[in-house]
């Protein structure tokens, strides 16, 4: 009885194993699906790989040593470029500084005595100008005792003109058989003598405009004095003396300028167009 019920047992095992067989020979797609699922299960794998993969050559940039290098200079040293050499820039091109420039004080028109005083490079600015007569500003009238004030004061040789001078009266004809530089200029007939304008008393009582009665300096050349005097006026103006208009004239706001600018640059208080003060300035 054992031996039948063990025989019938191998024999039930036989059977099983015998139709697991037969079952995966009808069926051979589902051995085939089995496949897929192993490369399912491998497809993970690559994929976690790729980002290494793509990743390396990145890191093999950053490993240079020269790019390092490069990097490391351009940081350090950029700054430290621009800090030297800027002051190098300074030391060798230093600001220019006009000497025949004047320096003005805020509050107080009073040019600076330590700078240069001559205008070494001064252009004329008014070589056509023509000066027209101011109503704003009187003319003197004809006085044959009239001495210019505190004129016998003033120290040197170029001052003996202004001790000197005293109005002249005389006829056309006499005026023109004593002298060969008459112009009109400004409204008034004025003669030109050793390098000095001065008015014309009556030359032609028509046209007797005189702000100023006294001598005119302009130098050697018989130049129109109201060229001078725009020239004067505009460079007075730049300094902040003169606050008039540029008119030619000797009118009592140019004589207060010119007194200011003398009085600074430890001039004669001519407030007049004298030597030393176109010297001074640089125009003569």
């Amino acid at each position: 009885m054992t031996k039948f019920i063990t025989v019938l047992i191998g024999l039930s095992f036989g059977l099983a194993a015998g139709v697991q067989a037969a079952k995966e020979q009808a069926n051979p797609k589902q051995n085939k699906k089995s496949k897929p699922v192993q490369r399912q299960q491998v497809a993970p794998k690559q994929q976690h790989i790729a980002p290494n993969t793509h990743v390396q050559p990145m890191h093999n940039q950053y490993t240079n040593p020269t790019l390092q290098n490069n990097a490391k200079i351009h940081a350090n040293n950029g700054p430290k470029q621009h800090i030297n050499t800027l002051p190098a820039a300074q030391s060798n091109n230093p600001p220019v500084v006009k000497p025949n420039k004047f320096t003005v004080h805020p509050n107080n028109p009073v040019i600076d005595p330590q700078l240069n005083k001559n205008l070494k490079n001064f252009q004329p600015k008014h070589q056509n100008f023509h000066a027209q007569v101011n109503s704003s500003i009187v003319s003197a009238k004809f006085n044959q005792n009239f001495h210019i004030k505190n004129a016998q004061n003033w120290n040197g040789a170029h001052y003996t003109v202004f001790k000197n001078y005293h109005p002249q009266w005389h006829d056309h004809s006499w005026w023109h058989s004593h002298h060969n530089h008459i112009l009109l200029i400004g409204g008034g007939w004025y003669y030109w003598n050793a390098g000095y304008w001065y008015p014309a008393w009556g030359y032609d009582e028509s046209a007797a405009y005189y702000p100023y009665d006294g001598p005119i300096y302009v130098g050697n050349s018989p130049r129109p004095f109201d060229q001078i005097v725009a020239d004067v006026q505009s460079t007075l103006q730049e300094q902040g003396l003169y606050h008039g208009e540029i008119d030619g004239l000797v009118g009592p706001l140019t004589q207060e300028a010119l007194a200011a600018y003398q009085s600074a640059q430890g001039l004669e208080q001519t407030a007049a167009i004298d030597q030393p003060t176109l010297e001074s300035l640089g125009i003569s």
